[in-house]
């Protein structure tokens, strides 16, 4: 049977008022008990009721005082360095630590982000994705992670940018996290100076389980016949973002599909030594439509294949702004067919304005003709020696 608002309010109104009756006995027999024990605290004779009602203004005051004293502290420290009210809720909300932080806690930690390079611009962005980075230990845990992360920089900005883009880093333990981390890279083949290129472009690799998510994906690379003594290092120095994803939701079902686009095991692997991160595209969204494309335009599986393998991005460049005006400057304008770029793939890569129709002009002014390969595959000064036409640019 269905209520009206008001049979709802009186209902939930009365078992509100049965509680806060239910909690003023208890408070009442609390107080003649504090009342028998120690009279001190009453100079004067008072009744039941007012007795309990000094002991709840006492419990409720001292409670009141201490959640002022540390709550109104932080929230001033959020509010001088220009975070709305909205932001500082959400922020004590979702990092209940902060309630008993110290202003002068907090400051130390915002002051010591500033110092190891972190945009003062910025740090309101760091302290909302990480909360907790003000109430960490100083000498504890900022300290030693960012002075072990310096140890692995190379350019004097890295660790600032790896801390802004992961913020969470910092709450890590240097010994329990980051040195069985390192150890792990090490162990499948990273070199020891490529270290920090992976853990400061992709910090969140130390937040990663190593036997529930990283083994997996060292392994399914092994599984594809990359060997740990050095290719599967060369994958993860080329495309530390690799290992963020699912194995079974992503890694695999894109090696099937490109086994099934006629790739060979060889194929594969030069593909994924080459450009790594073909493996973390989708294959609904991405893949499959530049595969069809290329099918529509006339390439057969094999001739897909060594496209593929010669130059990946071509299964997910733009269709439109990218495959099919190379395509058609090459078939229209050039007068080529269009299976010659199966013998160069790198065709794709060139822009279309900047090299492919200025060149195109150039060859055609002198009335020369050559090969895409010896068209495209130098820069532009070998290609003017090449043929002779420096004098005009001289």
């Amino acid at each position: 049977m269905n209520c009206s608002p008001l049979a709802i309010f009186i209902f939930h109104a009365k078992r509100l008022q049965n509680i806060l009756m239910s909690l003023a006995e208890l408070i009442g027999i609390y107080a003649l008990l504090l009342l028998h024990l120690a009279p001190s605290l009453f100079p004067f004779r008072i009744s039941y009721a007012e007795t309990a009602l000094f002991v709840l203004n006492f419990f409720l005051g001292n409670m009141e005082m201490t959640t002022c004293q540390s709550g109104s502290s932080i929230m001033w420290f959020f509010r001088e360095r220009g975070f709305d009210d909205k932001s500082i809720r959400d922020i004590m909300r979702r990092c209940k630590r902060l309630e008993g932080v110290e202003r002068d806690r907090a400051s130390e930690n915002w002051n010591y982000l500033k110092s190891v390079g972190i945009l003062e611009r910025k740090l309101p962005s760091v302290v909302s994705k990480c909360p907790k980075i003000l109430a960490l230990g100083l000498n504890e845990k900022l300290i030693p992670m960012v002075e072990c992360l310096t140890t692995l920089g190379k350019k004097p900005r890295e660790v600032a940018s790896a801390i802004t883009k992961f913020p969470h880093i910092l709450s890590h333990s240097v010994e329990e996290k980051l040195c069985p981390l390192l150890a792990f890279f090490q162990a499948v083949g990273v070199p020891e100076n490529q270290l920090g290129k992976l853990i400061l472009l992709n910090p969140r690799l130390i937040s990663y389980s190593i036997d529930s998510k990283l083994t997996e994906v060292v392994d399914f690379l092994v599984g594809l016949g990359l060997t740990k003594d050095g290719m599967v290092g060369k994958v993860l120095v080329k495309h530390p973002f690799i290992m963020g994803y699912s194995v079974p939701k992503r890694l695999r079902p894109t090696s099937d599909f490109l086994k099934s686009a006629g790739l060979t095991e060889l194929d594969l692997q030069t593909v994924v030594m080459s450009f790594p991160e073909i493996l973390c595209r989708d294959v609904e969204k991405s893949l499959k439509a530049n595969f069809s494309y290329l099918k529509r335009c006339g390439f057969g599986d094999r001739q897909i294949a060594t496209l593929v393998t010669g130059y990946p991005p071509i299964l997910f460049k733009s269709i439109k702004n990218s495959l099919e005006p190379r395509i058609q400057f090459l078939v229209e304008v050039m007068g080529k067919r269009i299976d010659e770029v199966v013998d160069f793939p790198h065709f794709f890569q060139h822009g279309l304005k900047k090299t492919l129709e200025s060149r195109h002009k150039l060859l055609k002014q002198r009335n020369v003709a050559c090969s895409l390969h010896e068209m495209l595959d130098c820069n532009q000064k070998k290609f003017l020696l090449k043929f002779g036409l420096l004098e005009g640019f001289a």
